[in-house]
C-alpha cells in the first residue's frame, strides 16, 4: 500500500483481453515448457473486500476455510461492522425476517428477545460475531474506497481509498475485488423540486438523528415502503399530528405468526409454534429462551420449521396461482379488519395490484397507526417542499415542523464509485442500460471482480444470511480455482449473461413482481424489467449455484502460450503428501 496524500491520481484507462501471447517478461513465446511444481500449487493472492456488512463478515470466514496463500482486507466506511444494521436507527426499525434465520447457520443465537429482531440487536450480534471469530484484524472501517480501476497487464485491480479518519488517500491493489456494499445502503431522497427549501427539520431515515424528538411536533412521513410502515406507529404514539404521504398503495400483512396459522398450511410449523412462549408484541417468554439455549434438538426444530415455512412461499407470487389468489383474498380482509372498514381508507391503501407486486411487510401497527384521530393520510404527488412545509399536487399546503423521508435507497445497482473495467466505468453501463448480471454475483467485462446481492440476486427472498453463505461459497470455489490453475483472469462471457437475461426476462412475467406498480424491485418503476429478484424459488437459486459452469466464462491464462494445462505441472500433486489413500475411506460418497 501507499500513502497518497495529494488525492485521487489514477487515469482511466480502457483495456481489451490480451490476444497476443508473451512471456511474463514481455517477450513473445515460441515454445511450451513445463511448469516445474506440483498440480494444486497455489499462487499469493491478496483479496480486497468492499462492505462490512453481513456479507463482508461471512467472506472472512469462508476464505479462512478454504484457501491458504492469501491476504484479505476489507474497507468499510463506516465507524464500526454491520452495514446496514449499523446505519439504520429509527423508531420501530427491525428486520421482517424471523430472528431464527436473519442468523448465520454456523452462528446461531439462542437468545433473540423477538421473534422479529430490532436493528440494535441485529447490530450487537453482528459486532459479536465479528468480535468472537476475531474478524477486526481484516477489517478497516473508516476507509471508503473511491476508485477501482483494472489493469489488464497486470492482472489486478488498482484501488484508491481515503482514510476518512486522516483524509489521507491510499493506493492498493487487489487480485480478487468483492464488493458487499449491498442494494439497501445508498438512500436517497425524494425527487422533488425545492428539497431543501423547508425550514423544519429535514431527515431521512436511513440517518436518522439521536437527538430528534417527536413529542408534540406535527410531522410528515414521506413513503409507505417497509420503512415507512415501522417508522409511522412509533412517530404517531408521540407527534401531535402527523400526516402520511405516499404515491402508490402497497399489501400490509397480519403478522407472520397470524398469517401462518390463517393459511393453515405447514402443521408441523403449527405444532412446534404451540410450543413456543410469545406474547402479543412478539417477545419471546424467558422460559422459551432458556429452553432454546439448553435443548438444541428443540432449538434446530424450530428454526428449520420457520426456514421451511420462509422458503415454501415463492407460490405465492406466481401470478394466477391458487395460493397467490387465496392470500390476496386473506390480505384484504385483513387489512379491511384492521381499518375498521373506513372506506376513505381502504380506497387509498389497498391496492389494485396483485400481492407480491411490491415487497410484503406485517404492518399491523401501522394499519392501527392510520385510524388514529391525530394521523391524516394523503395519497397523490408532491410539487414542492417550501419553508413551512409541503406542497402537494393539488396545491394544498401541509404546513409541518418535521419531515421524515421514508423514501428507500438507490436501487439501480449503479455503483456509488467509478469501477472501470475492460470496457469502462461502470456506473455508466448501469445508468445507459438495464443492469445486467451473471448469477447475481459477476458482470461481463468485469475480470476478477465480485458482487453480494447483484442485479436479480434473491433479495427478497429470505434471509440474506444464507444468501450470502451460498454466494461466499460460490466466489470462493472460482478463486480457488484461479489460484490453483495457473488463471490470472476471469469474467462471465457477454453470451453467457445475455443468454441469462434473456431467460430471466422471458420468466418474470411469470410472476406478480412484474405487475404494474410502482416497486423498487423495477427501480421504482411502474413498469420495466424486474432486476432486483432472482427468476425462481429460494431453494432455486441454491441449487442453481451448487455447479461452477466452466463453459460461461472467459480466461486469461498466466502461462507459457497460454497454455490451460500448465497447472498440471511437474507430474507430481500436492496430494502426493500426507494420506495417499484418502479415496479408499469413503468410497460410496454422492457425486
Amino acid at each position: 500500500m501507499v500513502i497518497n496524500t495529494s488525492g485521487p491520481e489514477l487515469p482511466i484507462r480502457i483495456h481489451a483481453p490480451p490476444t497476443s501471447t508473451l512471456s511474463q517478461n514481455g517477450s513473445r513465446e515460441t515454445s511450451y515448457t513445463v511448469r516445474e511444481e506440483p498440480l494444486g500449487t497455489t499462487k499469493h493472492l491478496r483479496i480486497v473486500g468492499i462492505g462490512a456488512g453481513a456479507s463482508g463478515l461471512n467472506m472472512i470466514r469462508t476464505l479462512r476455510l478454504n484457501l491458504t496463500d492469501y491476504d484479505f482486507v476489507i474497507y468499510e466506511k463506516n465507524q464500526d461492522v454491520g452495514g446496514t444494521w449499523f446505519e439504520n436507527r429509527y423508531p420501530g426499525c427491525r428486520c421482517d425476517i424471523p430472528s431464527h434465520n436473519y442468523q448465520f447457520s454456523w452462528k446461531p443465537k439462542h437468545d433473540w428477545a423477538n421473534f422479529h429482531s430490532s436493528a440494535d440487536e441485529i447490530g450487537g450480534y453482528l459486532r459479536q460475531v465479528c468480535d468472537e471469530e476475531h474478524m477486526r484484524d481484516s477489517i478497516k472501517t473508516s476507509h471508503r474506497v473511491e476508485f477501482a480501476q483494472w489493469d489488464e497487464e497486470k492482472a489486478r485491480w488498482d484501488l484508491m481509498v481515503q482514510d476518512l479518519t486522516t483524509g489521507e488517500h491510499i493506493n492498493d491493489y487487489a487480485d480478487f475485488l468483492l464488493d458487499g456494499t449491498g442494494i439497501l445502503n445508498n438512500w436517497k431522497w425524494p425527487d422533488v423540486e425545492g428539497l431543501m427549501a423547508f425550514d423544519g427539520d429535514l431527515i431521512h431515515t436511513a440517518n436518522w438523528p439521536d437527538d430528534f424528538d417527536a413529542t408534540g411536533k406535527v410531522i410528515a412521513v414521506i413513503g409507505n415502503g417497509s420503512t415507512g410502515i415501522q417508522v409511522v406507529p412509533e412517530l404517531q404514539k408521540k407527534a401531535e399530528k402527523l400526516y402520511h404521504l405516499f404515491r402508490t398503495p402497497t399489501w400490509v400483512l397480519p403478522p407472520r405468526i397470524m398469517a401462518w396459522k390463517m393459511m393453515g398450511q405447514n402443521k408441523e410449523l403449527l405444532e412446534i409454534l404451540g410450543e413456543i412462549g410469545i406474547d402479543a408484541q412478539e417477545n419471546f417468554s424467558q422460559e422459551t429462551i432458556e429452553r432454546f439455549k439448553s435443548d438444541p434438538e428443540f432449538y434446530r426444530r424450530f428454526v428449520k420449521a420457520v426456514e421451511k415455512e420462509v422458503n415454501n412461499a415463492f407460490p405465492m407470487v406466481l401470478a394466477g396461482s391458487p395460493l397467490q389468489a387465496f392470500a390476496q383474498q386473506k390480505a384484504e380482509q385483513y387489512m379491511n379488519m384492521m381499518l375498521r372498514g373506513n372506506k376513505e381508507l381502504c380506497e387509498a391503501l389497498i391496492p389494485d395490484f396483485p400481492l407480491g407486486t411490491r415487497r410484503l411487510t406485517p404492518g399491523q401497527d401501522y394499519l392501527q397507526a392510520l385510524t388514529k384521530e391525530n394521523v391524516e393520510v394523503r395519497r397523490g404527488g408532491i410539487r414542492r417542499f417550501v419553508p413551512e412545509g409541503i406542497q402537494l399536487e393539488s396545491g394544498e399546503v401541509i404546513k409541518v415542523d418535521a419531515i421524515v423521508c421514508a423514501t428507500g435507497f438507490n436501487t439501480s445497482f449503479c455503483p456509488r464509485f467509478p469501477i472501470v473495467g475492460r470496457k469502462g466505468n461502470l456506473q455508466k453501463h448501469f445508468r445507459d442500460e438495464v443492469p445486467k448480471s451473471y448469477m447475481s454475483c459477476a458482470i461481463a467485462d468485469m475480470p476478477n471482480y465480485f458482487v453480494f446481492l447483484g442485479p436479480n440476486a434473491p433479495i427478497g427472498h429470505g434471509s440474506v444470511f444464507t444468501l450470502t453463505e451460498h454466494i461466499a461459497k460460490y466466489i470462493t470455489r472460482i478463486i480457488k480455482k484461479c489460484q490453483t490453475e495457473c488463471i490470472n483472469a476471469i469474467c462471465p462471457s457477454q453470451d453467457a449473461v445475455n443468454d441469462y437475461f434473456e431467460h430471466l426476462s422471458a420468466f418474470m412475467p411469470r410472476t406478480t413482481w412484474s405487475a404494474q406498480g410502482r416497486s423498487w424491485f423495477k427501480n421504482g418503476e411502474e413498469d420495466g424489467p424486474v432486476t432486483a429478484l432472482h427468476p425462481g424459488s429460494r431453494m432455486h437459486f441454491f441449487h442453481m449455484l451448487e455447479n461452477f459452469r466452466g463453459e460461461d466464462w472467459d480466461y486469461i491464462y498466466d502461462a507459457p502460450k497460454r497454455n490451460r494445462f500448465y497447472y498440471l505441472g511437474n507430474g507430481f500433486s500436492t496430494k502426493d503428501k500426507g494420506d495417499t489413500t484418502w479415496y479408499l475411506d469413503n468410497p460410496d460418497s454422492k457425486l
